[in-house]
């Protein structure tokens, strides 16, 4: 985005002002209709969390479905034993196998962007840890992504699942949707991710949980939200 429109896209939002939710979504759509990327941008959220994340118990992860879809398609491989291999595909799999699915990652193909497993497939995956692990694809019990019912799995994620995990710096970030939905659509989704974040508190973790919420476009402005009136 050129400056004269980065300028332009900060000014759609008042320094230090805390907007309802119904508002920041205003914003949203003003500038998505006046945004001119040359792709479709998805609407980011950062929530900062009042968690001590240097303690591993505090940790904040999960994935949760959006009622409107995240508005883009989704591979998805699955890995299980090879007599499965017809089921997972005749339930929407993109691509399904077993060792011979893990020595083709191995080699570099990874033409796929979630990873789902069978329980029993986890062991032989370990050796992919490495290629899988740092780009976030290892199949996670958290995120429904180690299934025994991989259906499922499969159709959840092809609906449109959003991941969220706490950083270093006790911030949780994840994007919900593309800026193009229809406000109503876009609010479902944020409120689904709130109430999942909520929902997922450590047990450990004292005082106030949600200390700030952000929305924002790819490339667009950072729209404070008032935590007294999200679900207003």
């Amino acid at each position: 985005m050129s400056s004269k429109r980065l300028k332009a896209a900060n000014n759609l939002v008042e320094s230090n002002q805390r907007y309802s939710l119904e508002e920041a979504l205003d914003v949203v759509a003003k500038y998505a209709k006046e945004a001119q990327t040359k792709f479709k941008e998805s609407l980011d959220v950062v929530i900062k969390l009042g968690i001590d994340a240097k303690q591993s118990d505090q940790m904040v992860r999960g994935a949760v479905s959006m009622p409107n879809g995240l508005g883009k398609e989704v591979r998805v491989a699955v890995f299980v034993k090879p007599e499965k291999v017809n089921e997972a595909k005749a339930a929407g799999a993109d691509i399904a196998g077993s060792e011979d699915l893990i020595e083709a990652v191995k080699n570099g193909q990874m033409d796929f962007d979630v990873c789902i497993a069978t329980p029993d497939m986890m062991a032989p995956l370990s050796k992919l840890g490495k290629v899988l692990g740092p780009k976030g694809l290892m199949p996670n019990p958290k995120l429904g992504t180690v299934a025994e019912d991989f259906a499922t799995a499969i159709k959840n994620v092809k609906a449109g699942q959003a991941e969220y995990k706490s950083d270093k710096a006790g911030l949780v970030h994840a994007a919900i949707g593309k800026i193009d939905f229809e406000k109503s659509a876009l609010k479902e989704n944020v409120l689904a991710l709130y109430k999942a974040v909520v929902d997922a508190k450590p047990a450990s973790s004292k005082g106030i949980y949600i200390r700030d919420f952000y929305l924002s476009p790819t490339m667009g402005p950072s729209i404070r939200v008032d935590l007294d009136k999200i679900v207003s």
